[in-house]
């Protein structure tokens, strides 16, 4: 069984022309994170539970 692509999703923070690039992708049961700067390069894949522990730790609340 051949895997399916991920879909990658650009932060809305990251700007076309700046250093700072990271790309989200959701599958079960992972999300995953790369740098939009090198596609082939290291991903981080984290639980759904963690991710949404991250984002609210991000945002601070």
């Amino acid at each position: 069984m051949t895997p399916t692509p991920l879909t990658w999703i650009k932060s809305s923070y990251s700007g076309n022309d700046g250093p700072d690039c990271v790309e989200v992708a959701i599958s079960a049961p992972a999300i995953h994170v790369r740098d939009s700067k090198n596609k082939d390069g290291a991903r981080l894949a984290f639980t759904g539970d963690t991710w949404s522990e991250f984002v609210e730790f991000a945002a601070g609340r």
